[in-house]
Parts: structure tokens; C-alpha cells; sequence
């Protein structure tokens, strides 16, 4: 997955004096939302299903739409505003829903992220952190690659002091089938800068994360 990224909107006699605004569009080829249909179609023939039956006969149709919705982000403005009170303390929102594709058995995996940062020169608008967690979630997943890509790129594009990732998700394709273990929940983590290098203010992160 890939990510194309307008100028930013600042003045250019007066680059940190207003905010600076990035249109983030997602790349890459999209859905063949046709030749999906066609393919659960013939999903369902190979499971033993009659696809042309009155209960079945809209269900590729149904499902090619569901995969292409689950696997795009909204485009979005990434809003920064200059730090001019000089903030450095740690900015966290909690419990951002996460909801993704497994990309081993294209199962749902679905919990709750925790991002935050160290600020440097500039602060973000606090729904953009949900909306970064959303452009690499709307894709087909691995837990440690997402969490990695959400803090990579705010540490790209943000520059902070800083950047923690944790996110904790229930995934399907263990509770439903395989071992079955119903209500376990996997963690990840992704540090960057200060929040990797300087162990008090990575202790002050999950703790606020409220991981142990």
C-alpha cells in the first residue's frame, strides 16, 4: 500500500506561523470489484454450494462490495499546527478502534490502538491519529507490520521527538478456528526516537497506554 502526499497549504514567507495541511490519498491499484464477484461465485461452487440458488444468487455480489469497502481508507487532510507554547510532554488517544483484514486467511482481526508522541516543533490535529491508523488498517494485514507502518510514518511526515504504537486485537482466524482460543488478545509495539531511547518517557507511555 502506498500513500501520494499534496504540498502543504502553509504561506511560504510564514512556513510555521498557520497550519499546514497534507492530503494523504491512498495508492495503488484498487478492487476489481467484477472479476471479485466472479471469483466468490466460483468460491462457492468449490464449497458445495448451489451460487445460482435464490439465498446465494446476490451473495458475490454482496461480498466483492464488503471487501472493496474494508479495504479502502478515506482520503484525509493531515492538519499540523505550529508548537508555539513549546509542549514536550507525551500527547496519547487511547482505545482508537482498529478493525483489519488477516492477510493469511482474509479474516477479520479487530481492538483498539493507542498512539502517541513526543511534539516537536509541530502538534497534530487529534483525529489524524485515528485516521493514520485507519489508511494502513484498510488493507490486508499482519498486527506487527500495521503497528510498525503507523509509527513510521507519523515519525516521517509529523518529525515529533518521539512516536509509540500499541495496538491489542482479538484475530479470527485463532478464535474461530485452529486452537479456538476465544477472547485472546494480541499486542504489539512500535517505538521511535525518545519513546524508544529514553526508557522513563517509554515507561510513561504504556503506562498511560495502560499495558503492562
Amino acid at each position: 500500500m502506498s500513500e501520494t502526499l499534496a504540498a502543504p497549504d502553509a504561506a511560504p514567507d510564514q512556513p510555521d506561523q498557520q497550519q499546514r495541511r497534507l492530503r494523504v490519498v491512498r495508492g495503488g491499484a484498487g478492487v476489481d470489484v467484477e472479476a471479485a464477484q466472479r471469483a466468490v461465485a466460483d468460491l462457492l461452487t468449490a464449497l458445495g454450494r448451489d451460487a445460482e440458488s435464490e439465498h446465494l444468487a446476490d451473495t458475490p455480489r454482496r461480498v466483492a462490495h464488503a471487501y472493496a469497502e474494508l479495504l479502502a481508507p478515506r482520503e484525509f487532510n493531515l492538519t499540523t499546527f505550529p508548537n508555539e507554547e513549546g509542549y514536550d510532554e507525551l500527547v496519547l488517544a487511547r482505545d482508537i478502534p482498529v478493525q483489519s483484514l488477516c492477510e493469511h486467511h482474509l479474516l477479520p482481526f479487530q481492538g483498539v490502538a493507542h498512539v502517541g508522541y513526543l511534539p516537536g516543533d509541530r502538534i497534530l490535529g487529534l483525529s489524524k491519529l485515528a485516521r493514520v491508523v485507519e489508511l494502513f488498517a484498510r488493507d490486508l494485514q499482519v498486527q506487527e507490520r500495521l503497528t510498525k507502518q503507523v509509527a513510521d510514518w507519523l515519525q516521517q511526515h509529523l518529525e515529533p521527538k518521539g512516536v509509540g504504537v500499541v495496538i491489542e486485537a482479538e484475530h479470527l482466524c485463532m478464535s474461530m478456528r485452529g486452537v479456538r482460543v476465544r477472547g485472546s488478545r494480541t499486542v504489539t509495539s512500535a517505538l521511535q526516537g525518545l519513546l524508544r531511547e529514553d526508557a522513563r518517557s517509554r515507561q510513561e507511555f504504556f503506562a498511560l497506554s495502560g499495558v503492562h
